[in-house]
């Protein structure tokens, strides 16, 4: 193993150095705004995901504080740790010096893990713990050590409480093991120890589903309404298609894994992938919800191709360049490597009739929430003492609410009040609110609860997301109902 680690370590520096650069720049992402929110209000659940992030959140403001390349560091490293992975997989399948180089060349060159692993979002850690899982796996087929399969109850345990993706990877486990040895994993006891194990990290949460009227359902339902119904029946299975080099990789592994007779006691693993990719088809998921399966993929492919050029190995390097050269010019799209204003210029973005810039949803997300916290502290610090005794600040949705909660601390303002999503679950605070700062809500929206409503100013910003463009600030008076009392039927509409 020592004389892979330099190769092993200097790939990981490089990915290390990528994520440096782009970690710090532009702003939070509404989502970030939103996983920290949630980890100033720890417990066993929330209305979007499991608790895994929260904590992780906790951890990562006690170490870095509220730093965006501090917070960040947290999904890079699960990055790091998957390209590492990734190598010591490549390793365990019988790969030498070139596989491990070209499985750890092959994460660095999917471009999607950049941004996946730049923003503190559960989905760097739920292909964390997908490839950890299979590691694991792998480990204890390579030596039948039933410690491995209890580590692998442990990670599936974690990863069920970060991600409910990860049902889906234990489907595609479980049917792949029928296949392993004609299923006599399934008469041994420690496979049965592992899944209790899985049950019991994850019971806190399923108590806290059962306690709350399982909200994960309804999430689901309005995620589909809202997203997944407007995929098109192959939206899913082209996605796949946009990065060819890597792909490439992938397919040759999971080729290898049915086809080549070294690999073939793994076959376990082409199975679960094609169950994988078909359940999540059939599903209409988000194309990324995939990604995770890839480093195994990557893993087999390299050494496939290790094993087609072991009479040729210096071509290996070749197809190290081949798949990892053409991904630079996409860097900048992927990871925020450019100042805002270098990139719209590299990206040949124009400045429209209405003085902005179209941005991609992610960049355009990570726009806009530091000028609302300005305007909202400097309207509060204006309100005399009695009226900021009073005051609550309403936010329309969980990104005006999470840049409230977050870059709000450093103003010293009240935690905000909103009904959507997990923040519904935090109620109105200790006041009734005889003074009220909306931010986002619509006129007719204010007007239904004060009578008194000046429009204090409408936000632009150039680069924000269109949701966040345009959006009205009013100062309210003269509550006209009790938003305490109120607060509880507005559960059904938290995802609205």
């Amino acid at each position: 193993m020592k004389k892979y680690l330099p190769t092993i370590l200097i790939l990981a520096f490089i990915k290390l150095c990528i994520h440096f650069v782009g970690n710090r720049n532009y702003g939070f992402h509404r989502d970030e705004l939103l996983h920290l929110s949630v980890s100033e209000h720890l417990d066993w659940g929330y209305f979007e995901f499991p608790p895994f992030i929260a904590f992780a959140g906790k951890i990562a403001h006690f170490v870095f504080g509220y730093s965006i390349s501090g917070v960040r560091f947290f999904s890079t490293l699960a990055g790091v740790a998957i390209l590492v992975l990734c190598c010591l997989i490549a390793k365990e399948l019988g790969g030498k010096i070139k596989a491990i180089l070209l499985a750890g060349v092959s994460v660095l060159s999917f471009v999607p893990f950049y941004r996946n692993h730049m923003l503190f979002q559960p989905v760097a850690f739920d292909q964390f713990f997908w490839t950890l899982g299979f590691y694991f796996l792998i480990k204890y087929f390579n030596t039948k050590n039933v410690k491995f399969l209890v580590l692998l109850g442990v990670s599936a345990g974690f990863g069920l409480m970060n991600k409910y993706t990860i049902v889906v990877w234990g489907l595609g486990v479980v049917v792949g093991l029928l296949f392993y040895e004609n299923g006599k994993l399934f008469k041994n006891k420690w496979l049965y120890i592992a899944g209790l194990i899985m049950f019991l990290i994850v019971l806190p949460n399923l108590i806290w589903q059962i306690n709350h009227h399982f909200p994960v359902l309804l999430h689901l339902q309005k995620l589909k309404e809202s997203q997944l119904d407007e995929n098109g029946p192959f939206d899913f299975a082209i996605e796949q298609l946009k990065h060819p080099f890597t792909l490439s990789i992938s397919l040759i592994g999971l080729f290898a894994y049915f086809f080549d007779k070294d690999l073939k006691k793994y076959k376990t693993f082409g199975i679960a992938a094609l169950v994988i990719f078909a359940s999540m088809w059939v599903m209409q998921s988000k194309a990324y919800y995939f990604f995770a399966i890839y480093p195994i993929l990557f893993a087999a492919g390299a050494l496939k191709i290790e094993k087609l050029l072991k009479n040729k190995p210096r071509w290996n390097y070749a197809v190290a360049c081949v798949v990892f050269l053409p991904i630079i010019p996409f860097l900048p799209h992927a990871i925020a490597v450019l100042p805002i204003e270098t990139y719209s210029s590299y990206a040949d973005l124009e400045l429209q009739k209405n003085g902005r810039i179209q941005l991609t949803d992610d960049y355009a997300d990570m726009f806009g929430w530091e000028e609302q916290v300005k305007l909202v502290d400097s309207l509060y610090q204006s309100l005399p003492v009695k009226d900021k005794e009073n005051c609550i600040i309403w936010a329309k949705n969980y990104g005006e609410a999470g840049a409230i909660e977050i870059i709000g601390k450093k103003y010293l303002l009240p935690n905000p009040i909103c009904s959507n999503g997990s923040f519904w679950l935090w109620g109105t605070g200790t006041t009734r609110g005889e003074v009220c700062i909306s931010i986002g809500n619509e006129k007719v929206i204010v007007e239904s609860a004060y009578s008194n409503c000046k429009l204090v100013k409408i936000i632009k910003h150039k680069y924000a997301i269109e949701e966040e463009n345009n959006i009205p600030v009013y100062l309210c008076r003269k509550p006209k109902i009790n938003m305490q009392k109120k607060w509880k039927s507005l559960e059904e509409h938290v995802f609205d």
